[in-house]
């Protein structure tokens, strides 16, 4: 599949800032930090931006989309001084993001004003290309579920979880309302591969499900393998009240696509094909 661009949009002087700070993941996906983003739209405080922040995942909610596809928390703990740690907020935003943020934030700004301009551009590039966007978001999105698993694990290890089955079944029983093993004999897919299938829909709100009970199982202190495993179930049940309140399709009735491994060898062959129509 060969895809040909052609746009004769062209970014003034100014905007280069937006794409000095853009950065590239291990998948080769763009994206932008909001401490960075946050100097270049001169807010002076977190405080502040984290407002316009708010308001454009409020703005995501409405257009039909999970916030979590694209305000990705990346927050850590820092020190701030005489011993004292505290997390310092940041979010991994896509381009969507960032032009909800343009679009939500202080109108009288003239960096605001080029990062609408900046954005929406960027915005009409990307639906020229959407068929290689779709792809890259799933795979993005795929590997950014297997990364917090790993760290959702580790920390229910720390929180004396023994049984990491049960444990692991309490949160998709949360959030698909069955059994892991009832999903897969009801998407017809092998066991343990699941998320290999999953589309990019249902991947963010598995996403969503694993990073919000990583957070509670820290914050709360909970300990245990019982307590452990309610407090998956329970924020699994959460996200799927959420998706029925915002009328999304419920998480078991969402089909499965195309093996994980087989789009990254699509992904591959899509971009090379475009380098050589492009060049």
């Amino acid at each position: 599949m060969n895809i040909e661009i052609h746009d004769s949009l062209e970014l003034g002087a100014p905007n280069k800032r937006f794409e000095e700070i853009k950065e590239i993941d291990e998948n080769g996906i763009e994206y932008w930090r909001a401490r960075k983003l946050m100097q270049i739209l001169e807010y002076s405080t977190w405080r502040r931006f984290e407002d316009v922040i708010k308001k454009a995942k409020n703005a995501c909610v409405r257009s039909g989309q999970f916030p979590w596809d694209h305000f990705v928390d990346i927050g850590k703990m820092t020190e701030i001084g005489s011993g004292v740690v505290r997390k310092l907020d940041d979010f991994k935003l896509d381009r969507y993001a960032c032009y909800l943020i343009a679009q939500n934030g202080d109108p009288t700004k003239q960096a605001i004003a080029m990062a609408q301009t900046y954005f929406a551009v960027q915005t009409r590039r990307q639906e020229m290309s959407s068929s290689v966007s779709d792809i890259e978001k799933r795979v993005s999105v795929r590997a950014e579920v297997a990364d917090k698993n790993k760290k959702l694990f580790s920390t229910a290890k720390t929180a004396g979880v023994s049984n990491f089955g049960l444990f692991n079944d309490a949160g998709y029983r949360g959030l698909y309302g069955i059994t892991l093993r009832d999903i897969e004999n009801l998407k017809n897919i092998p066991k343990g591969q699941l998320l290999n299938y999953a589309g990019s829909e249902e991947l963010g709100a598995n996403l969503f499900r694993i990073t919000q009970t990583e957070a509670k199982i820290k914050r709360e202190k909970i300990r245990g393998d019982l307590d452990s495993r309610r407090t998956h179930f329970d924020v699994g049940n959460k996200v799927r009240k959420t998706i029925k309140e915002l009328g999304g399709e419920m998480p078991e009735n969402l089909k499965p696509e195309k093996h994980i491994r087989l789009l990254k060898k699509d992904l591959k062959l899509t971009k090379a094909g475009t380098s050589k129509k492009l060049g």
